[in-house]
This record gives structure tokens, C-alpha cells and sequence, in this order.
């Protein structure tokens, strides 16, 4: 058993706020650290101390982690909660952590390399049995080794980062004919990105679904899952609306699907709480193994929700080296949750980050309804990070009061002063796929060739917000200034 009386957490925005309110449930002190951008940030008020790590860019404050570990060690902490992005998957950085005598909130450096390598990771799926998509279990060293592969993997294809994520360097191959020049320009951006030329070649699927799985484990080896959740909405590879459980999987098939992700944890040694990430293949009713996340997850609220197990509080038993208090069999899941990343960004210029300030707020309450955010009024949305404002999340006792509830909070919900997603989220719930339940990775894609008059969702989400408020007077006056942003979403001419 370890003693941990006081953790540094080494993040910013929402998570950082959900990691410092899980340590005071807990009776543990935090350190929060900060940007100059960051340095009235709602973590740092929470916290029992802040630290100044740096100027705004990412660079030399957040990435810092000789600063970072140099703090932890002044302020007598015991332990660093990494949250989500930034150094949560750096290996190094765990690895440094522990060697400065303090404990890393998360899986060991070791697990992380098996993971952060998505060949490695491969290689663990396929020698736990896990289905992996057909492709390269090796680097593509040149054109040449890719041309060949590509014959036996065959058209479509994808080539992808061995060392990296979030769609950086990935290309869509559909012959022959285009692979030369996507191969180099690949391999040119996956080393500018990650410092790793290394690429590989995996069969593309057209119709697919996302789907995840939470996991748990401890110092001992005890492993389990929490269920999946279903983040096919998504843009560039990164994900607007979670939700679980997953609309049409069926009961077989998830469970299944929770014991694969189960052996690919048990496959590495993970510890702490790590999601796995499957592709499902619609047309072949087939999930094959895609990457393992090394960290919380943006979207881990909605298993809360579901579970009523807390996350981030398990990862901090887990890193005092206390065992899973719970089997398999105890975590039973209660209804449906949704979430909505609400992000400051332009649906209409391809999802471009909206900077400014934030010049009125109103977050929506009622049952159901959980709002992780870190914004108030008067708050700048910088270039430097980014650009999600919330996570806005509903649950009900099935999936169709789940969509009601959404549709009710972001109907409630104003941030004036930015454009923001909160028009197209409320449209994406109209859609016909996405009731039903049979919406892929195309969804947006799909949903921006469709046809719907902007001008009826402007008049249903002003009319729902100036009945659920009562400063009308108010809202009139950031709805006319931010109409267009706020409560429609207008298709392309």
C-alpha cells in the first residue's frame, strides 16, 4: 500500500477540475499548475495550491515536465494525475515521475509503450485472440514494401502512425495508382508530428462504427470491463457525441466484446483505468481490435453515469495500490447516457476553433443532466489549447429519455461571444440515423449532404431558450448578436 496525502495535477480545463474534485472527495490536497492563459482558470481556484508553470503555449508550460515534476517535489506531493491529452501517454514522463520517488496516476511507462505502438499493440491483440482489421503487423520501410503489402491487404486501405494518434499522418488509399504519393506524404507528416517516420497499412472499412470499451485494473492483475460506448460522431478522427450502451449492439456481442478488451489489458500488464478501442464492420457484423488508450477518456462520465462506479476516484485507489473492490459481476449498468463535447468551433468553415471571449453563460440543471466544465463568463477561448468549452451529459432510464434530456439542456444552454457547436449537436439529435441508432463514422459527413431548413432550428432553439429563462431580456440581446452561432446550424449553400 502506498500513502498518498497530495497530488499535483498536471493538466488544465475540465479534467483538471474533475481530477481535483475527486482527490477532495477523497480528503487528498492538490496542486493545480498553470499557463499565463491560465492563471485565474477554475482548477486553479479549486486547488490547495497553484503553480505557475509558464508563457501560454503548451510548449513551455503544460509539456513542461521537468517543471512540472520540479513543483510536485517543492509542494511535498506524493503523486501526479496527468488527466487526458498532453503527457497523460508519454512514457518518459511516467517513468520520470516514478524515479523522482513520486507515484504516476496511471498505467506504467512499460504498458505505455506496448500501447503507444500501435504495431506492438497488434501484435498483443492478435496474441490474446483478439480479431485485429487485416493489415501490417511490421513497419513499411518504402514504397516498394507498401506496394506489396497493399496487393495482399487490398483496396481501400489506410496508412497510418505506428507511434502516434488523433489522424495525423493517416491517408485513405483507394488504388494503386494513389499510394506512391500518399505513402510519402504520410510518412513525411507522422515524422514531423511524432519524430517516428514509422507507418503501416490496414485495411480501411467503409461502413463502420467506433466503439470502446472501459477497462479497470489493478497492481494485482485484476481486470475488468465497465461496457462500451459507441463514439462514431465524430470529425477528423476526434468525437463530437458519445453515448452508451451502444445503440444496436446485442448482448452476445458486447459481452464478447467487454472480455476482448479485458485480455488486451491483461495482454500489456495494465494497471489504472485505460479504454480499448474497436472498429465495427456493419456490413460483416465484425469488431476488430483498434488501439488501446493509455488514460481517462474525454468521455468517461457517461460510464459513470451508467455505472455509478467513479473513475477517476478508482484510479486513485488503484494508484495507492489498493485492489479492485469490485468483480465483473457487480457492475451492472442502469440505463442510457449521452454525451456532447461542446466545442468553440465553426460547423460551417469545416469546424475551425471560434477564439474570444465568452460574453454571457447559461449551462442548463435538471434531472439527468451533468455539466463538466471549467469556463465562466468573461473567460477567453485561446488558441493555445483546445478549443471544447463542456461536456454536457444526459442520462434517463433508456436511451429515448436520454435524447430528450439533451435536447432539452442544450436548448437551455447560451455561450455568446464565440460560435460554438451547440446548434449542430441539437441538429445532430433530429437526424433519422442517429434516433434510430444506425449512424457509422460518416455520420457528419452524411449529415452536412442533407437537406434542413436552419432557419426552423433557429426559430425552435430561440423560442426554447427564451421559455426556459427568465431574463428575457438578456437573451434577446445575445441572440441577436449571436444567432447564427448559437441556435441554428446552417447547411452550406
Amino acid at each position: 500500500m502506498t500513502s498518498i496525502e497530495k497530488v499535483l495535477v498536471a493538466n488544465r480545463g475540465e479534467i483538471a477540475v474533475r481530477v481535483i474534485r475527486a482527490c477532495r472527495e477523497r480528503g487528498l490536497a492538490t496542486v493545480a499548475v498553470y499557463s499565463d492563459a491560465d492563471r485565474w482558470a477554475l482548477h486553479t481556484q479549486l486547488a490547495d495550491e497553484a503553480h505557475r508553470l509558464g508563457p501560454a503555449a503548451a510548449a513551455e508550460s503544460y509539456l513542461r515536465t521537468d517543471r512540472i515534476i520540479e513543483i510536485a517535489q517543492k509542494t511535498e506531493c506524493d503523486a501526479i494525475h496527468p488527466g487526458y491529452g498532453f503527457l497523460s501517454e508519454r512514457a518518459k514522463f511516467a517513468d520520470q515521475v516514478e524515479s523522482a520517488g513520486l507515484v504516476f496516476i496511471g498505467p506504467t511507462g512499460e504498458s505505455m509503450r506496448r500501447m503507444g505502438d500501435k504495431l506492438a499493440a497488434r501484435q498483443t491483440a492478435k496474441r490474446q485472440g483478439v480479431p485485429t482489421v487485416p493489415g501490417a503487423y511490421d513497419p513499411i520501410a518504402d514504397v516498394g514494401t507498401a506496394r506489396n503489402a497493399a496487393r495482399e491487404i487490398g483496396y481501400p486501405l489506410l496508412i497510418k502512425a505506428a507511434a502516434g494518434g488523433g489522424g495525423k499522418g493517416m491517408r485513405l488509399v483507394e488504388s494503386e495508382q494513389q499510394l506512391e504519393n500518399s505513402f510519402e506524404r504520410a510518412v513525411s507528416e507522422v515524422e514531423k508530428s511524432f519524430g517516428d517516420p514509422s507507418v503501416y497499412l490496414e485495411r480501411f472499412i467503409p461502413r463502420s462504427k467506433h466503439i470502446e470499451v472501459q477497462v479497470l485494473a489493478d497492481n494485482d492483475g485484476n481486470a475488468i470491463h465497465l461496457f462500451e460506448r459507441e463514439c462514431s460522431v465524430q470529425r477528423r478522427y476526434q468525437k463530437l457525441i458519445e453515448e452508451t450502451p451502444a445503440p444496436l449492439l446485442d448482448d452476445a456481442t458486447r459481452q464478447e466484446m467487454g472480455e476482448a478488451a479485458v485480455a488486451v489489458a491483461e495482454g500489456c500488464d495494465y494497471r489504472s483505468a485505460g479504454t480499448v478501442e474497436f472498429i465495427y464492420d456493419v456490413d460483416a457484423d465484425q469488431y476488430y481490435f483498434l488501439e488501446m488508450n493509455a488514460r481517462i477518456q474525454v468521455e468517461h462520465p457517461i460510464t459513470e453515469e451508467t455505472t455509478g462506479v467513479d473513475l477517476v476516484g478508482e484510479q486513485l485507489e488503484i494508484a495507492a495500490g489498493r485492489p479492485l473492490r469490485f468483480r465483473q459481476s457487480e457492475v451492472v449498468p442502469r440505463g442510457a447516457a449521452i454525451e456532447c463535447r461542446l466545442y468553440a468551433e465553426d460547423p460551417l468553415t469545416d469546424f475551425l476553433p471560434s477564439t474570444g471571449r465568452i460574453e454571457e453563460l447559461v449551462w442548463p440543471s435538471g434531472p439527468g443532466i451533468r455539466l463538466d466544465a471549467s469556463v465562466a463568463r468573461g473567460d477567453d477561448v485561446s488558441p493555445y489549447y483546445d478549443p471544447m468549452v463542456a461536456k454536457l451529459v444526459a442520462w434517463g432510464p433508456d436511451r429515448k429519455s436520454a435524447i430528450r434530456r439533451m435536447d432539452g439542456a442544450l436548448s437551455e444552454t447560451l455561450v455568446a461571444g464565440v460560435t460554438t457547436t451547440v446548434g449542430f449537436h441539437r441538429r445532430a439529435l433530429l437526424e433519422d440515423a442517429f434516433r434510430d441508432g444506425s449512424y457509422t463514422t460518416d455520420f457528419i459527413k452524411e449529415m452536412t449532404e442533407a437537406e434542413l431548413s436552419s432557419e426552423d432550428l433557429q426559430r425552435l432553439a430561440t423560442a426554447a431558450a427564451l421559455e426556459r429563462h427568465e431574463n428575457r431580456a438578456l437573451f434577446l440581446d445575445a441572440l441577436d448578436d449571436h444567432r447564427d452561432q448559437e441556435t441554428g446550424w446552417r447547411s452550406r449553400p
